[in-house]
């Protein structure tokens, strides 16, 4: 970890916040959550062929992109780990 981490995190956390405020906790299995993770990783690899190939000045859309790339990861693993407790819970009773 750097000194920007912490930094960094946050605008996931921010980002996160932004999709749970648009869409509401979503709980979807494993391999839908991996198309919309795709598709994200595809418009940040959308961004940094745009700017490559002179059509973008900065990364600025890049680093947008990635940012919610992370934060669909994160919402993956909080779905994941929500779908898990409940299963737990449903063996136990």
């Amino acid at each position: 970890m750097t000194q920007a981490t912490p930094g960094v995190l946050a605008e996931v956390r921010r980002e996160r916040e932004r999709q749970d405020a648009k869409w509401g906790e979503q709980n979807l299995d494993p391999a839908v959550w991996l198309m919309i993770l795709g598709e994200e990783v595809g418009e940040a690899n959308n961004a940094a062929l745009e700017h490559l190939m002179g059509n973008a000045r900065d990364l600025s859309h890049y680093r947008t992109e990635l940012l919610q790339v992370a934060a669909v990861a994160v919402s993956a693993v909080e779905s994941l780990d929500r779908q898990q407790a409940r299963l737990a819970a449903s063996t136990n009773q």
